[in-house]
């Protein structure tokens, strides 16, 4: 139980601000897991391989191979663009330029994101729409899981 002194308790927190001792933000940076969207990207990638890999070795499939491996791509690409613009917004004069630049950079992956839906008949042969789904799902959810393990490494590294 925290002491009525404790600033990690929420009723203090909620009743005064407490400065933080040097310790105290110590065991804070500690508490708080660092994000890295470039791990998240990689995971991404590596499920999308993992997906088109099973896909392609369960059912031989070349169309629902080629439908899936699209589905990942329309996420994987504009992700990374994403994650491209968002790491140079560490440099931007203010927060408010920071802000406008990662709504800009979102608005960039969506729009590409459906120019790249909306292209796929014409890009994939035999294209298989539920198959393209399936790898457009798969690979945007990688993304929750990539973040969930990440923090939970982080928190089980903060404890130790």
């Amino acid at each position: 139980m925290a002491s009525p002194s404790d600033p990690f308790d929420d009723d203090v927190l909620e009743s005064e601000l407490v400065p933080l001792t040097h310790e105290q933000a110590q065991v804070l940076r500690l508490r708080v897991a660092k994000f890295s969207p470039w791990r998240v990207l990689a995971v991404q990638g590596l499920v999308a391989l993992l997906l088109v890999a099973g896909v392609w070795l369960g059912f031989g499939r070349s169309d629902w191979v080629k439908s899936v491996a699209y589905g990942c791509f329309a996420v994987w690409v504009p992700a990374a663009l994403f994650v491209r613009g968002f790491s140079r917004q560490k440099n931007a004069p203010g927060a408010g330029a920071a802000f406008a630049g990662i709504f800009v950079w979102e608005l960039v992956k969506i729009i590409l994101t459906v120019v790249l839906l909306l292209v796929a008949p014409k890009v994939v042969v035999d294209l298989s729409w539920l198959a393209l789904l399936a790898g457009f799902v798969v690979t945007m959810k990688a993304s929750w899981f990539a973040m969930l393990w990440q923090h939970r490494r982080n928190v089980s590294i903060a404890e130790s």
